[in-house]
This record gives structure tokens, C-alpha cells and sequence, in this order.
């Protein structure tokens, strides 16, 4: 199905009608999300360097405490994002696609990683309170921080699973209904399809956060200064 441009307020605009001098702004949200989801999820990853054995109960406390507390803080900020994201994207997109399903795909998936996130997120400041050098690291003993290691291992990693369903719905706009430009749809089935190939080859979940933040700042710019009819 394709859609002709719609006015913000219902009306019908006919193609070719000359765009109104006004930029949008609010894919810029999906900029910032994707820089500091990066940021968060990647390079203030956990993980201590590998050695041979693997990880044990005798290097949990070789985790970061300052890594995992500005993780966090961070993680959170995403987390906000995505929820003003997908506020934006259902006032601004939703009303202008009406019978486009792809489109409320988009905010239910961002919505669905910002909660997954708040948990993935959540568990890094716990690791940054409880580990070794944090604040209160004599809570709990080193069997115990190991368990908070082990939900650290994939928990800021597979919340990005929402945003891969919404640049895959995204895709479906571009490509099939033509209502945001078409390379941003074949970015999208990019980013968004060698994760899914990874995941049913390897069975690792938490393969989305490699592209999917990435994808947001790709997509995000493309909305913003590009032509697609849901932002002219």
C-alpha cells in the first residue's frame, strides 16, 4: 500500500506541492540514542580480557566498578530516549501513515527495548555498587558479585532486540509502502538482517547491539535531513 503526503493535521498534500521551510527534529532523537547506546552498551561493556579457563569466581573482581557506574548512567539516558523517541514517532509518524501497521511496529519495538534496556542497564550499576571497589562491596561476597557478572554478560546487549524489529518495520515503509526514503529501507534490512542470521546461526542474543545503535544514528540523520514523506 502507498500513501500519499498528509498534512500534520489530516489534510491531504499533493506530490510535488512545494515542502514548507521547516526541518524536522525530532529523528535527531534517534541520533543521540544510537551515539550514547554505543557508548553504553559497547564500550563500557563488562567483560574482563579473556585468558585461558575462561571467567572464573577468582577474576570477578578484575570488573571495572567505574566502567559498570558510567554504563549505567548512561544506559539510562538511552533508555529516556527511546521512550521521548517513541512518544515522537506515534505523535508525528502514526497519524500521517493511518493504516500502516510497520509504523506502530516502530514505537511498540523502541518501547520494548527501552524497557529490556532499563533491566540490562539496571544490572551494570548494581555490578558498579557491588563490585569490588564499589560502595558497597561487602554486601555481598564474590559468589554472589558473580551472579551480577553473569546477567552483565548479554544484559545491556539484548534489550536492542526492540529496535531491531523497528528497523525491520522500517524497512516495510521504505520499501514496500514508499513512505520514507528507500535507502534508508536497504540500510535497514542490512543492519537489522545480519544480527537475525548471526542469532539463528551462533544462538547469541545479544548480537543486535552491534548494528542496532548504528543504525539509529543512520537512520535518525536520514529522517532528519533526508526526503521521506513521513517527515516532510
Amino acid at each position: 500500500m502507498r500513501y500519499p503526503d498528509v498534512s500534520p493535521v489530516g489534510g491531504r498534500v499533493e506530490v510535488g506541492e512545494a515542502p514548507a521551510r521547516h526541518r524536522t527534529h525530532w529523528p535527531l532523537l534517534a541520533v543521540a540514542a544510537g551515539v550514547l547506546g554505543a557508548f553504553a552498551t559497547i564500550v563500557m561493556d563488562v567483560h574482563v580480557a579473556e585468558v585461558d579457563g575462561g571467567m572464573t569466581l577468582d577474576r570477578v573482581d578484575d570488573v571495572s566498578v567505574v566502567k559498570a557506574r558510567i554504563g549505567f548512567a548512561v544506559g539510562y539516558v538511552v533508555v529516556a530516549l527511546l521512550i521521548v523517541l517513541a512518544a515522537a514517532w506515534r505523535r508525528h509518524v502514526e497519524p500521517r501513515v493511518p493504516g500502516s501497521t510497520a509504523a506502530r511496529v516502530v514505537s511498540a519495538g523502541l518501547g520494548a527495548s527501552a524497557a529490556a534496556l532499563t533491566l540490562g542497564y539496571g544490572w551494570r550499576g548494581a555490578m558498579g555498587i557491588y563490585g569490588e571497589g564499589g560502595p558497597e562491596d561487602e554486601q555481598f561476597d564474590r559468589t554472589a558479585r558473580y551472579v551480577y557478572y553473569v546477567l552483565n554478560d548479554f544484559g545491556a546487549w539484548i534489550g536492542w532486540l526492540g529496535v531491531l524489529v523497528a528497523a525491520f518495520a522500517i524497512a516495510w515503509m521504505a520499501l514496500r509502502e514508499r513512505t520514507v526514503s528507500r535507502w534508508i529501507g536497504w540500510i535497514s534490512v542490512l543492519a537489522a538482517g545480519a544480527p537475525t542470521v548471526a542469532m539463528a546461526v551462533m544462538s547469541v542474543p545479544g548480537m543486535p547491539a552491534l548494528t542496532m545503535p548504528f543504525w539509529l544514528v543512520v537512520a535518525g540523520l536520514g529522517l532528519t535531513f533526508g526526503k521521506s514523506t513521513i517527515t516532510r
